[in-house]
């Protein structure tokens, strides 16, 4: 994905995490139609029909991108035609799926993977596992496990992956050889140790800073962060394990931890608060002011755009000691494509929908126009992916078993900001009592899933 639709796609994922309960009430009065992914149109016939596409691209690029899979798939299939419109957010598409009618979407990809609980459990979106199975498509031996669990929720498969965003590590050659390192760390204590021997100090802040390990730092979130530990976030009832996973506490208490080492709260705050915007040429990693960064595979195309005066490299992120094994995992997530149960016209969209997310070609000129990752393992291993050193690195993440996501859940992405909050309070000092914090949030996310229930 571009740069700067990065930046509204992850600021669309923190708002519908905070405003999932409202989302929910939008579509709980959404489900008028088949949800079953069984309709039928007149296209099984050969006969002539159009379908609706709603998508979040808005850069250029991007939309010529997925316009050229629109073309290509219209050319495969000249009795469907699609028309595509773009830089649709969730809001808009809860409000077309609740009202239904000819006006609202038959497709709809989504940027907000935090929303496939609630588009599954109202059955705003169609089951696709009846369309999957009647075609021969078995999805675990498509998709990578991790991005198959973000598409679904309790069982029913009501989206599907579209590109994917894999986590790593971002680091500076230049500073890594002036510090004296000769790899990058692949467990928690190298990485500290590595943070350490990268900050350089000036006056009462930074000329160079190792890491920014505060949640705010941009990509260095509770939940990226929390994916190299592989937590259970939920039991089988469905009740919040936050406070009795140790995954939880020690990922918190290892953040916090580096925070101290690397001069406090109050120190690195001030200096956060010079850096640049996160999608821009004055990223603080792209300016040097901090070594090593936890960023995306889109960060690969800005900085070859914008050209630092050092050279980098990417690797997988580190991982917990007790877990060093795992190496080579990373937090997943991506953009996801559906049926509306409300549409009439579910088999021409079961086409489209089959030909975006399958198809290997149009998965893969996809990715290399745009920079995220394939979704399907056919694609991650195609030829015709254009994946240098740097990108590669993601596509292995991608298709390491270890790499995980975060579960769908009824009320959106809500479990999420409770834990965020957790996390905020706890490196800035305001909540000493972990334990305690961290049940008060647990108990707070069973109530708020119970009560969307």
């Amino acid at each position: 994905m571009h740069s700067t639709t990065s930046h509204s796609r992850r600021s669309r994922r923190t708002l519908a995490a905070v405003t999932g309960s409202a989302v929910l009430a939008l579509l709980a009065t959404a489900c008028t139609g088949s949800s079953d992914g069984s309709g039928s149109d007149d296209s099984a016939s050969g006969k002539d029909v159009t379908i609706t596409f709603w998508h979040g691209w808005s850069q250029d690029a991007e939309v010529k991108a997925i316009n050229d899979n629109v073309a290509a798939f219209e050319k495969a299939h000249p009795n469907i035609k699609v028309k595509a419109v773009g830089n649709i957010a969730d809001d808009k598409v809860n409000q077309a799926l609740r009202a239904g009618g000819d006006d609202a979407p038959d497709v709809v990809s989504s940027f907000t993977t935090n929303n496939v609980g609630m588009f599954c459990s109202t059955k705003a979106f169609a089951d696709l596992k009846p369309l999957l199975a009647k075609d021969g498509i078995d999805a675990a031996k498509t998709f990578p496990a991790a991005m198959l669990n973000y598409t679904q929720f309790q069982g029913n498969q009501c989206s599907l992956p579209l590109l994917g965003d894999a986590f790593g590590l971002y680091y500076n050659k230049k500073a890594f050889a002036d510090a004296g390192i000769t790899n990058p760390p692949k467990t928690f204590t190298e990485f500290a140790e590595a943070a350490k021997k990268l900050t350089i100090a000036e006056g009462d802040g930074y000329k160079q800073l190792g890491f920014m390990p505060l949640y705010h730092g941009y990509e260095s979130t509770t939940e990226h962060l929390l994916g190299q530990y592989g937590p259970s976030y939920f039991d089988s009832a469905g009740k919040s394990t936050i406070a009795t996973d140790p995954k939880v506490a020690a990922m918190l208490k290892w953040q916090k931890g580096l925070v101290d080492q690397l001069g406090g709260y109050e120190k690195l705050e001030k200096y956060r608060a010079t850096f640049g915007e996160e999608f821009s040429a004055k990223n603080p990693f792209h300016t040097g002011q901090v070594a090593m960064a936890m960023d995306g595979e889109w960060r690969t195309a800005s900085l070859a755009a914008d050209k630092p005066d050092f050279e980098w490299a990417t690797a997988p992120f580190p991982v917990p000691d007790d877990q060093a094994g795992t190496y080579g995992r990373g937090y997943q997530t991506g953009t996801i494509v559906g049926i509306a149960s409300t549409s009439k016209k579910q088999a021409a969209a079961w086409e489209f929908v089959k030909f975006l997310t399958t198809d290997t070609d149009a998965v893969v000129s996809f990715a290399n126009a745009i920079h995220n990752v394939p979704s399907t393992f056919a694609a991650l291993e195609s030829p015709k992916l254009v994946a240098d050193e740097n990108f590669k690195t993601f596509v292995e993440i991608a298709k390491n078993a270890n790499s995980g996501t975060t579960p769908a859940v009824v009320n959106g992405g809500g479990y999420l900001v409770s834990l965020q909050n957790v996390g905020y309070d706890y490196e800035s000092g305001k909540q000493t009592d972990l334990a305690a914090g961290l049940t008060a949030a647990a108990k707070e996310i069973d109530a708020a899933i119970a009560q969307a229930k």
